[in-house]
């Protein structure tokens, strides 16, 4: 039987959906296409219809995780866009630790993501990207030492990797898990307040007299 285009959008939604959440809850290389076909209830045929390879449909998979993350991520706040605190709050809570629902992609698949061909790693250098970018929003105009563009990518790469962490240790020690969590939001918050506070002491602090 001849499946429609209808049908073979939804197949390929569903394959999308269905890869992202195993790829976040047992990595890319964890899974196999026949236990991502079971799980969606469609054949290899469908499948391979739908994508040549199995990396093809890990993009696509990696891509789509990304971007349900960065559109809540964008949800959060006020109305005027998250704050920094929203960032913290989201990344470095037990559900995105522990939920492949809400787990941050690039955190359940930074670690095998250099061992992946560019067709996988370039959706995860752009989600990535597009993360610091938001970040960066919540930045004041300058820091200490860096720019507000350091401190974004700083950030970023922090918050997945605690993540990353804090999955990896929780069965032998959710406490720990618990405290890299806890340790890394009052670091970042911190390390996000400085550089305005460090503005605001420049601007009070006066010009030296010029006399020895």
């Amino acid at each position: 039987m001849k499946v429609t285009k209808e049908k073979a959008a939804e197949n390929r939604s569903n394959l999308i959906r269905t890869a992202s959440r195993l790829f976040r809850e047992h990595g890319i290389d964890g899974v196999g296409v026949a236990e991502i076909c079971k799980q969606a209830g469609l054949t290899h045929g469908a499948l391979y219809a739908q994508f040549p390879t199995k990396q093809a449909l890990a993009a696509e998979a990696l891509a789509y995780g990304q971007e349900l993350g960065f559109e809540h991520l964008m949800s959060l706040g006020d109305g005027g866009g998250p704050a920094l605190d929203d960032f913290l709050d989201y990344y470095l809570s037990t559900s995105t630790r522990d939920d492949p629902a809400h787990m941050c992609a690039m955190a359940a698949s930074a670690s095998e993501i250099g061992r992946q061909d560019s067709s996988i790693s370039a959706p995860f250098a752009q989600g990535f990207e597009k993360i610091a970018e938001a970040i960066e929003r919540t930045q004041g105009p300058g820091t200490i030492e860096a720019s507000t563009r350091e401190r974004a990518l700083s950030i970023t790469a922090a918050l997945i990797g605690a993540v990353a962490v804090a999955r990896g240790v929780h069965k032998a020690d959710p406490a720990l898990s618990k405290e890299v969590l806890q340790a890394m939001k009052t670091v970042l918050a911190a390390l996000g307040a400085n550089g305005d506070d460090a503005v605001k002491r420049k601007k009070r602090r006066k010009p030296a007299s010029g006399t020895a």
